[in-house]
């Protein structure tokens, strides 16, 4: 029997937008943001911890360089790529985009992240490259 990827290669949050994501269990994820919107980065140590924006880091905390764009929703349209100066936000954006941040990019002793919107935009939060592969049932809850 084939393995699916939830549980061992992926998990997902998908009401994602200012929600806690630890990042304990996994290597990175990536958030699809969908909207006319800012999205943005904070990071804590904590689940319920005083979440920080990169600003409040020396030197700034600043993980957005690449965002994966395109013009559908409905995937019909390619996908192209736009680098931007390092950021813990992506600048306005419309449509559909996309940006990975790794684990290992967190400042040191934070493990929890939020992708807030600045208005209406829609959030999905993939975790990926799991640590432990799990059946689905058994994942680390990662908003909690």
């Amino acid at each position: 029997m084939a393995m699916e990827s939830i549980g061992r290669l992926i998990n997902v949050v998908p009401i994602a937008a200012g929600v806690a994501i630890s990042l304990k269990e996994a290597e990175a994820v990536t958030f699809v943001c969908t909207g006319s919107d800012t999205f943005t980065l904070t990071t804590a140590t904590t689940f319920g911890g005083t979440y920080r924006a990169g600003s409040f880091f020396t030197p700034a905390w600043a993980p957005i360089t690449r965002l994966h764009k395109s013009t559908s929703t409905a995937g019909t349209a390619a996908w192209t790529l736009s680098t931007i100066t390092a950021a813990d936000n992506t600048g306005a954006q419309t449509n559909l985009t996309a940006f990975t941040v790794f684990a290992n990019s967190l400042p040191d002793t934070y493990t929890y992240l939020k992708c807030s919107v600045g208005a209406a935009g829609l959030v999905t939060a993939i975790l990926h490259d799991l640590k432990v592969a799990r059946k689905p049932a058994n994942l680390t809850i990662v908003s909690a």
